[in-house]
């Protein structure tokens, strides 16, 4: 069957406590991610062809992890092996991503060092007809930007659907670009597009409106969604699929909803509100991975963004980097919410 390609680094989380146990312990919980392999994982647990693409060094260490990736049923047949290291972070326990206690070591890593023309993309893309990367990918430095350009083209060129996240990830864009001088060249050639209404602004330079965030209503965020989303299709024709999330953290607990914009309508999801979490890493690679098993099946698009969402509030209660939700948790969690 016609395989879903997920393009990016792979990478090991490790999560010291903040308290600074894991120093008496000799212990640090760690995880196998990055935000394309938790994509990849998700839908290969839901049964969708899934293949990876990364670069790993050859080494031991590399070898389990293939390993440990050809048992979750992911092709892990076009990695590239050559470099010198595996990518590594550090994240306190609870914290997401855009929290500024982010400690990113992926300087010199295998993927980092890529080159254009080292990759035989005909080969890479062989049985494929879904490519998806995130914005994370360029943000390393120029060399990476310009693998993905040319990953990019090459599956447009085979009439590949190719989707982009819109992650923003501030201490990684330290190479003298902004996104905005490097996300577009990316973003004409996909078909979806997800992120939010700010990531849109900083990436792809379309602009939120003044005041929105102290309005903290929804409507007003539903009505931004609506207009990012239209000129987003007119900047980028080849889109036919826009998808926003909104998830606000208050004292009371978490508020999650998403919309998907396409054929001229938006279309909103359930709602989700939650007292208590467990790890917000992961949700959105959750919610693009959901996007991705709709439509690769066809399915209607607001059941599609409904599932999607689903997946990705369960994500919210699993402590690790990919989702453990099978297909039947996430039509648990979607009846329970009717």
């Amino acid at each position: 069957m016609a395989k879903v390609l997920s393009f990016g680094e792979l990478l090991l989380r490790i999560c010291p406590d903040g308290d600074g146990e894991w120093l008496a312990e000799n212990k640090l919980p760690f995880y196998v991610g990055g935000a394309e392999l938790n994509v990849a994982t998700a839908l290969a647990l839901w049964e969708i062809p899934s293949a990876y693409f990364t670069a790993l060094p050859e080494n031991f260490m590399s070898e389990q992890i293939i390993s440990y990736m050809d048992v979750r049923n992911i092709d892990t047949s076009r990695i590239h092996q050559g470099g010198d290291r595996i990518g590594l972070y550090y994240l306190p326990k609870g914290k997401d991503l855009k929290n500024a206690g982010v400690i990113y070591d992926r300087a010199n890593s295998a993927f980092a060092m890529l080159q254009t023309g080292l990759i035989d993309w005909d080969k890479v893309l062989d049985g494929v007809t879904w490519f998806h990367f995130s914005a994370i990918c360029p943000a390393l430095n120029q060399a990476a930007a310009d693998v993905c350009l040319e990953a990019v083209k090459a599956a447009s060129a085979k009439g590949i659907t190719v989707s982009i996240d819109l992650n923003f990830r501030a201490k990684l864009w330290q190479y003298g670009k902004q996104p905005s001088e490097i996300v577009p060249q990316l973003a004409q050639y996909c078909d979806l597009i997800m992120g939010n209404i700010w990531a849109a602004e900083k990436m792809l330079a379309i602009p939120v409106s003044e005041g929105i965030v102290e309005a903290d209503d929804k409507n007003t965020y539903l009505g931004q969604a609506k207009k990012t989303s239209e000129e987003m299709i007119k900047q980028y024709p080849k889109c036919k699929w826009v998808a926003n999330t909104f998830r606000f953290d208050y004292k009371e607990g978490i508020r999650y909803y998403t919309a998907l914009y396409t054929e001229n309508e938006l279309l909103v999801s359930k709602e989700y509100l939650s007292e208590k979490i467990l790890d917000k890493v992961g949700s959105g690679d959750c919610f693009m991975a959901g996007l991705i098993y709709g439509f690769y099946q066809g399915n209607h698009p607001l059941a599609t963004l409904n599932f999607a969402t689903a997946a990705a509030y369960n994500k919210l209660y699993i402590p690790s980097d990919a989702t453990t939700a099978t297909v039947a948790d996430v039509e648990k969690t979607l009846a329970e919410n009717d």
